[in-house]
């Protein structure tokens, strides 16, 4: 079974979210990170004409029970059981060919995990067998040679993976079609090797090879989104040979030129195929933010690494390698954008939005899709603690956030204390600022520390754990400084104390639960549980920062609330294109005509908060997570809109527009019209505005395939977009 985020091995490797991310060498000091041309996730063989002998082993069964475990985001726990007990049923049956596909998936599995130990008997174990098999020089010999190269590689056994590459593309050569993208997966994996081991030409000759493979046999290479990735792998080989230091100044230009080519290609397939969402864009986004920075366009690396940054967390957590290096790289660019001049208001908004995914909605941050000219920069990987922000950085940015002082307060004394006392725990814990407050969603400000701000973090503890542990732990937390660089804690409101309180030691369940009613998010099969959630809980459940997890007990229960059904995202969407049209299209106009500015003045702020609420819905809440509430609402809808590739970004503004015309329609006659001369002129144009704004929506609606109506009056689309609904919960159907 192919997933939507397959990367170019499609027929021969499979790919399951959560397992093997198509980042994950996404240091971007490396010229051909290990993005999303890579065969990342494991070898299907069935793929490769490898029957399954019919002796008591299923194949089809394994790998669909695999999926499953997959799609429920079990991988960490589950998936090594399930693999090694397929092992040994497959080889008490006596099925060698079942096997060698449980050996290629556990090879997979196993990369993705970094174990690269525990990969090397697999590795050996898989090819003996094919041998034994005598799959040599067929399809299944191929597959088998890429899954064990591309493990090599990922050990750094590089002379090892070289020569397996090399064996499998001297078979693919005779198995494979000339326009089988196949081939051009495993020219794509070798310049990956190249890129690792500093041979930049040689990486950038294997990658054009790759997309002449590609372009010639595609479609409609405008909307592949293997030309997407091969696309940007080559941006980076380009990148790297442009900064190899050996070069021209006309040479170097060229090569910079050609890759911010490829890295805007790549974004462009990526939103012509409707796949922004995938982990694969969010590689493609960090390739752009790299050749940005290089380029001296340090404003277009920040928006790009900022959303690339959203994605990731969405899809892998904010735990991961993935998320901490492209978290270093968006300090590092921040960095350069500050030292390069950037105006204050710039550098304090740079400075607030530290998390924009984990705040639960967009990043913030200024978006240029042009590119400048200037000297290449070295992003660099950092760890947790040596990416924190230093003194010097402190000084140099007008104000610290509140989730950086937040972070800065755990390293500083936080880890420590539990590496000292609670040694036997200290792996078990889960440490960051997630819940109600302007610093969890970036967004404080100097006004923001009158109340319940300061240096503060919380502690998260499996259930066991806090019942063993929690009271102590949370007396030594209480016992840390109340003032911390100059910083000292304000005023606690009532809301924040007690049972709300805001820092501090938590059971996981019970901080979810406190929040929203639920320890981890309803399932897919409970639509009616999701339906009595609303977004503002939502985003205060998935917003914040998570700044050490080792357990991963808790980035998976706040994980699972972003996880909206798509089913129960399609019924919000229904009913937020209900009340847009009740109170903009129809209600607007009739109470301005009825004279009764009050009302109408109600239906404006129904009208703005759908409208609003629906922007983060098209744009998908599992990737730009949800809408706040009303007082950060505008905040936050004005960050996403300033997110490359981000849908309806115009409206916030036209919203912001109709408000502003609004007072004069409705009160015009209390002198608020241009020169007295009444409401009319206004009238006028908040009607405008807001079929403007409706217009726009159903063309969304139909660029997202959930309508073929043209129908302006939104009550009418309704129909078209439920019908996409699958599940016949009457919860989810209003029609």
């Amino acid at each position: 079974m192919a997933h939507d985020e397959d990367d170019l091995l499609a027929k021969l490797t499979r790919f399951s979210e959560g397992v093997a991310p198509p980042f994950a060498q996404a240091d971007t000091t490396d010229a051909t990170t290990d993005g999303t041309g890579d065969a990342n996730g494991t070898g299907d063989m069935n793929d490769t004409n490898v029957a399954d002998d019919g002796a008591g082993f299923d194949v089809d069964e394994f790998l669909h029970g695999l999926d499953a475990i997959f799609a429920r985001h079990e991988a960490a726990t589950k998936a090594e059981p399930y693999l090694l007990d397929a092992m040994d049923l497959a080889e008490n049956a006596g099925d060698l060919p079942g096997l060698l596909t449980v050996l290629n998936e556990t090879m997979g599995f196993y990369r993705s995990q970094s174990r690269h130990k525990d990969n090397q008997w697999i590795i050996q174990r898989a090819i003996e067998l094919a041998l034994r098999l005598g799959l040599e020089g067929t399809e299944a010999w191929a597959t088998t040679l890429i899954n064990a190269a591309t493990s090599q590689r990922a050990a750094g056994n590089y002379e090892q993976a070289e020569e397996l590459y090399r064996q499998a593309l001297d078979c693919a050569d005779h198995v494979y079609d000339a326009d089988d993208r196949r081939l051009a997966a495993l020219h794509n994996n070798l310049s990956m090797l190249y890129g690792e081991t500093d041979r930049p030409a040689q990486a950038v000759a294997e990658l054009r090879e790759a997309l002449a493979i590609l372009e010639h046999g595609s479609p409609d290479p405008d909307t592949d989104v293997d030309v997407a990735s091969t696309c940007a792998n080559l941006a980076l080989a380009l990148l790297a040979e442009a900064t190899a230091g050996d070069n021209d100044a006309d040479t170097t230009s060229a090569a910079l030129d050609e890759a911010r080519a490829c890295a805007s290609r790549a974004l462009a397939i990526y939103r012509a195929a409707d796949a922004e969402g995938s982990a694969h864009y969010a590689s493609a986004l960090a390739t752009a933010a790299q050749v940005a920075f290089a380029c001296g366009d340090f404003t277009g690396a920040v928006a790009r690494y900022e959303r690339a940054l959203a994605i990731i967390g969405a899809c892998y957590g904010e735990h991961t390698d993935y998320y901490r290096v492209t978290e270093a790289n968006l300090g590092k660019a921040r960095e350069a954008l500050r030292a390069a001049g950037a105006s204050a208001g710039e550098a304090a908004a740079n400075a607030r939005d530290e998390n924009p995914q984990s705040a639960g909605m967009a990043g913030s941050g200024t978006t240029n899709d042009a590119t400048g000219s200037g000297a290449a920069g070295t992003m660099t990987q950092a760890s947790e603690a040596s990416s924190s922000t230093a003194p010097s950085d402190a000084a140099a940015s007008p104000r610290r956030s509140g989730l950086q002082l937040a972070r800065d307060f755990w390293l500083a004394y936080g880890r420590p204390m539990l590496e000292e006392r609670y040694p036997d725990y200290v792996g078990r814990i889960a440490a960051g600022l997630v819940g109600p407050g302007s610093e969890c969603f970036g967004f404080d400000d100097a006004l923001s520390g009158d109340h319940d701000f300061g240096a503060r973090f919380c502690l998260w503890l499996t259930d066991d754990d806090y019942a063993r542990i929690g009271e102590q732990l949370q007396r030594d937390y209480e016992a840390l400084p109340r003032e911390f660089d100059g910083v000292t804690r304000s005023a606690t409101t009532p809301r924040a104390s007690g049972g709300g309180r805001r820092d501090g030691v938590f059971p996981i369940g019970g901080f979810f639960t406190a929040l929203t009613g639920y320890a981890s998010a309803p399932g897919a099969d409970e639509p009616h549980r999701w339906m009595m959630l609303d977004e503002a809980t939502l985003a205060n459940a998935t917003n914040g920062r998570v700044f050490a997890d080792p357990f991963g007990a808790f980035s998976k229960a706040r994980q699972s609330f972003r996880m909206m059904p798509d089913d129960v995202r399609l019924a919000w969407i229904s009913r937020r294109l209900g009340m847009i049209a009740q109170a903009g299209q129809y209600n607007v106009p009739r109470m301005l005509a009825r004279g009764d500015g009050a009302a109408a003045w109600l239906c404006i702020d129904e009208f703005t908060m759908a409208v609003s609420s629906l922007v983060f819905l098209l744009n998908n809440p599992v990737t730009v997570g949800y809408a706040p509430y009303y007082k950060w609402r505008f905040a936050a809808l004005r960050a996403l809109s300033r997110r490359a590739g981000m849908r309806l970004a115009g409206v916030c503004d036209e919203l912001e527009a109709l408000l502003r015309r609004s007072s004069a329609a409705c009160f015009g006659g209390a002198g608020f019209g241009e020169g007295g001369s009444g409401a009319a002129p206004h009238i006028e144009a908040v009607e405008r505005t807001i079929e403007a704004i409706c217009a726009q929506i159903v063309e969304e609606l139909q660029r997202q395939g959930l309508t073929d109506s043209d129908a302006d009056f939104l009550e009418w689309q309704r129909p078209y977009v439920e019908a996409h609904i699958h599940d016949p919960s009457p919860c989810l159907h209003s029609l």
